[in-house]
């Protein structure tokens, strides 16, 4: 069986506008804010000819009975390639899974590119990347998270959509910053995206801070208007709060990741150290505090 193998940065958001009523899954997305970091998904692909389809899909290295995000990837891709295949999948995950780090649009991401490879498709990357897109958006796991994840940095989405259809930005930010998180628990982007009342939150706060970033496009702004749009939007649990409430007095800017119990920072080398002893005060483990490199290069293949 012949092997291909791509990886994808995950991605955390900070502030969004859902802009997903046209009919079109390529023009269907959001504008916002976030910032791709250099954990994210390894996707193996393994493939060879065979009598009849079949495939196999492992999340580090154990089977799972759905994943649906892929399994849209693979059959949208699989009549392109013609004939039938034995196909195996991996996806090796290094990001929390439904806290909010793009862990859905990254495995998809990198299995679109890795199976643009293995089947010898001759799609360009932007092509791959919209097939994952639109599986991201039929599955209602994400609108926005594929277009950053593919172009990587600390990106603002000017216009919504796909790949090659929407317009994204990027914030200039140099190599002293870091992304500092705190895990706490996991939500479900689907009932996000689905909650009427949420949507008109997320939308009435997200489109007037998504423009003044834009006209003011800089590191500190996009952490100051990350965390107004979550002080807006009311997610945030007690125990993030008092996280909150510590990292403000030390005047370290923190907000919540979209959508996770999960905390983030843009933060200076020379002040990691003290993010990470009030993060490491308010968890018992030690998994749960992650530090990461920002991604500039985006999606590619290994």
């Amino acid at each position: 069986m012949k092997e291909f193998t791509a990886f994808s940065p995950g991605h955390i958001t900070g502030l969004f506008q859902i802009c997903d009523e046209a009919k079109d899954p390529l023009l269907k997305g959001s504008r916002g804010a976030g910032v791709s970091i250099t954990r994210g998904v390894v996707t193996k692909v393994r493939i060879e000819r065979a009598p009849k389809t079949s495939f196999e899909i492992r999340i580090n290295g154990n089977g799972v009975e759905s994943a649906r995000v892929s399994e849209c990837v693979i059959n949208a891709l699989l009549p392109v390639a013609g004939g039938n295949y034995r196909i195996l999948v991996n996806h090796d995950i290094n990001v929390p899974v439904g806290s909010g780090f793009g862990s859905s649009g990254a495995g998809a991401l990198s299995l679109a590119l890795a199976l643009n490879e293995a089947f010898r498709l001759g799609l360009s990357r932007v092509e791959a990347a919209q097939v994952a897109h639109i599986a991201e958006v039929k599955c209602k796991t994400g609108l926005g998270t594929v277009i950053a994840e593919t172009f990587g940095g600390l990106e603002m989405r000017k216009k919504p959509g796909a790949p090659g259809v929407g317009e994204i930005k990027h914030i200039s930010i140099d190599d002293d910053y870091v992304v500092a998180c705190l895990k706490f628990g996991s939500m479900s982007t689907k009932e996000a995206l689905t909650d009427e009342g949420l949507r008109q939150q997320i939308n009435g706060l997200g489109g007037k801070l998504v423009d003044e970033l834009i006209a003011r496009p800089k590191p500190a702004n996009f952490m100051n208007f990350s965390r107004s749009f979550a002080e807006g939007v009311g997610l945030i649990s007690k125990r993030m709060r008092k996280v909150l409430e510590e990292a403000d007095g030390r005047g370290l800017t923190c907000s919540m990741t979209m959508f996770g119990e999960c905390l983030f920072s843009l933060v200076r080398r020379d002040a990691v150290k003290e993010l990470l002893e009030i993060f490491r005060r308010h968890t018992l483990s030690e998994d749960s505090v992650i530090v990461a490199e920002i991604d500039h290069e985006g999606a590619r293949l290994l």
